[in-house]
C-alpha cells in the first residue's frame, strides 16, 4: 500500500482537480482562468495559497504560506508550482516557457533539480517562491472543453509538466544504469564503460548538463530512499544495504544531508499521513516519479520510445 504524504492541514478531497479545471474552462482567456485558479485555492486551503500579479511584461504566480506546511517545504513548493504550470499550459494547449523562477529556499547541491523543469533564470533565497511567464500569454483563449477534461485527468502526469529532457539525456542514462547496477557497478568508471565512453568524457558531458556523477548518484539514492521509507515497510538497514551504504549510520547521515530529516522521521510522517490526511483530488492515483526534479519521493526509470525519453511515475500521491 502506498503512503501519501500530508501537505496541508485540510485534506484535499476526491474530485478537487476536476472541480478546479471546470471552474476555469469557461473563462474567456488565460488571465481570467488563472484568477479563478487562485480563488479556488483561497477557498480550499487555510494554510497555503497562490498570489497572481502583473509586473511589467510578466505575469507572476507566487506561493503564499499562511501557516507552516506539513512535510518537505521544497517538495511542496515544487509540486504546487508544477501543478499550476501544467494546468495553465493545458488550458491554452501549449507548453508555457517559464522566464524566471524565484525560490524561497537555498540552492540545492545541484542546480539540475530546478533547471530540468524550468529552463529560464532561477534565483534562490528569495522572499517568496514564484514563477514568471510572458504577460502576452494571458490573452490566449482557453482551448480545452469539458470533453477534454477526462483525458487530461487520466493522462500520465508527464503530460502535465513543462519538461525539457532532450538536453538531459545523459543524466537519465546514468540514473538508469544506477537503477540496474548500483550495487555491482555503481562507480563513475563502471557507468562510463556501460555508456561506451571514458570517465573523463562522461564527466565533461554531465558538466554541460549542470551536474556531476556523484550528484546524480546521490540524487538517485535519495529518491529511492524516500520512496522506500514512505511506500514500504522495509527495515532501515535493508534500505541502507540496497543503496550500497556501509552501515546504517552512514545512510542516516547522508539522508539527513539530502533532505534535512532523518529516515525514521520521514517514515513517521508517512505513517501519520496514512491515518490523518490523504491527498485526494479524485479517484485515480497521481503517480510521481520525476527524474532529477528534486521531489523527495522519486525513482527514475527513463524509458525510451525511439529517441524520445519518457517518464514513468511510481510513487503514489492521491491527487486525482
Amino acid at each position: 500500500m502506498t503512503k501519501p504524504l500530508a501537505f496541508f492541514s485540510r485534506p484535499l478531497r476526491g474530485g478537487t482537480l476536476k472541480l478546479l479545471c471546470l471552474s476555469m474552462l469557461d473563462a474567456p482567456n488565460l488571465q481570467v482562468a488563472l484568477h479563478r485558479y487562485t480563488q479556488f485555492f483561497r477557498i480550499l486551503l487555510d494554510d497555503f495559497g497562490y498570489a497572481f500579479t502583473l509586473e511589467g511584461d510578466f505575469a507572476r504566480m507566487g506561493l503564499v504560506e499562511y501557516a507552516p506546511l506539513l512535510g518537505s517545504r521544497i517538495l511542496i513548493h515544487e509540486l504546487m508550482l508544477k501543478l499550476f504550470h501544467g494546468i495553465a499550459s493545458w488550458m491554452i494547449a501549449r507548453k508555457i516557457p517559464p522566464i524566471l523562477m524565484e525560490c524561497a529556499y537555498a540552492q540545492p547541491h545541484t542546480a539540475l533539480i530546478i533547471s530540468i523543469f524550468y529552463p529560464g533564470t532561477v534565483r534562490f533565497e528569495q522572499p517568496q517562491t514564484a514563477i514568471y511567464i510572458n504577460r502576452g500569454l494571458l490573452d490566449h483563449p482557453i482551448r480545452q472543453t469539458k470533453k477534454h477534461l477526462g483525458a487530461f485527468s487520466k493522462a500520465r502526469p508527464a503530460d502535465w509538466f513543462y519538461v525539457s529532457f532532450a538536453d538531459r539525456l545523459l543524466t537519465h542514462r546514468v540514473r538508469e544504469h544506477l537503477s540496474r547496477h548500483l550495487l555491482t557497478a555503481g562507480t563513475v568508471h563502471s557507468a562510463a564503460d556501460a555508456l561506451h565512453m571514458s570517465a573523463r568524457t562522461l564527466a565533461r558531458h554531465l558538466k554541460m548538463e549542470g551536474t556531476h556523477f556523484q550528484a546524480v548518484k546521490d540524487e538517485y539514492r535519495r529518491d529511492v530512499a524516500i520512496q522506500a521509507l514512505t511506500c514500504s515497510e522495509k527495515p532501515l538497514i535493508s534500505i541502507a544495504e540496497a543503496l550500497s551504504f556501509e552501515d546504517l549510520a552512514c545512510f542516516s547521515r547522508a539522508f539527513k544531508s539530502w533532505t534535512g530529516n532523518s529516515p525514521p522521521r520521514t517514515a513517521k510522517h508517512a505513517q501519520r499521513a496514512m491515518s490523518a490526511n490523504r491527498l485526494n483530488f479524485g479517484t485515480n492515483t497521481f503517480l510521481i516519479q520525476l527524474a532529477d526534479t528534486g521531489f523527495g519521493d522519486l525513482i527514475d526509470e527513463a524509458n525510451h520510445a525511439g529517441n524520445r525519453p519518457a517518464i514513468e511515475f511510481s510513487l503514489s500521491y492521491k491527487l486525482l
